[in-house]
């Protein structure tokens, strides 16, 4: 008897929920009694592109590890980012040790006037057009902790949640429109005679016109 093999299909693997970006690697060594330990440290950067993002850092013996290290700190300490479209919703100025962080909102087509970290961390905020200067240290650690810090910090303006009510209201409207026009279509449709009803009057005024002739003779 032949045997049938059936061909496997690829693997298919699940979308991720956060996207990873890897800001940076370094060999740390920390000195004990009996000499230098070597390790490495990871800063690693997630996020959705919707809003939601984190950072973290890890230290390993390996590199692998240090980076699934520093993954798992940063889905625990996660912040959600008010986004005014594509843009952030006011200006900021942050200083975090040496570095100092300003970021602008910016019109719709402008894009990600900034380089190094920062442009990894609001690319995965999901900001798509933002005006930023970075001044002081030129240090990606203490950068990426900065620009983390600053995004934590914006609010929601009046202007924007005035908005959102407004949508709100105007989603609230349609619907309620559409399902008035719904019901006044069922209450303006006729009950459709069924075809059993007519067959027997059909029936009756035949056997009437019969008759009278009948009659008549």
């Amino acid at each position: 008897m032949a045997r049938s093999f059936k061909k496997r299909g690829p693997h298919m693997r699940e979308p991720k929920e956060f996207e990873e970006q890897v800001i940076q690697i370094d060999r740390v060594t920390k000195v004990v009694k009996g000499g230098r330990r070597l390790r490495f440290r990871a800063t690693v950067a997630i996020g959705n592109k919707k809003g939601k993002v984190g950072i973290g850092l890890g230290k390993s013996n390996e590199v692998t590890g240090a980076i699934q290290k520093a993954i798992a700190k940063a889905k625990k300490y996660m912040i959600t980012v008010p986004l005014d479209g594509s843009t952030i919703p006011h200006d900021i100025k942050n200083k975090y040790k040496s570095s100092i962080i300003l970021l602008l909102p910016a019109a719709p087509g402008t894009g990600i006037i900034a380089g190094g970290t920062i442009r990894k961390v609001l690319e995965l905020a999901g900001v798509k057009d933002i005006l930023s200067k970075s001044y002081g240290t030129t240090n990606k650690v203490n950068n990426t902790k900065g620009i983390f810090e600053a995004l934590s910090k914006l609010r929601k303006t009046p202007f924007m949640e005035k908005r959102a009510n407004a949508a709100a209201n105007a989603t609230a409207k349609a619907k309620e429109e559409a399902q008035a026009k719904a019901q006044a279509k069922a209450k303006t449709k006729s009950p459709k005679e069924s075809p059993k009803s007519e067959k027997p009057k059909e029936k009756k005024e035949e056997k009437k016109e019969e008759k009278k002739p009948n009659q008549k003779e």
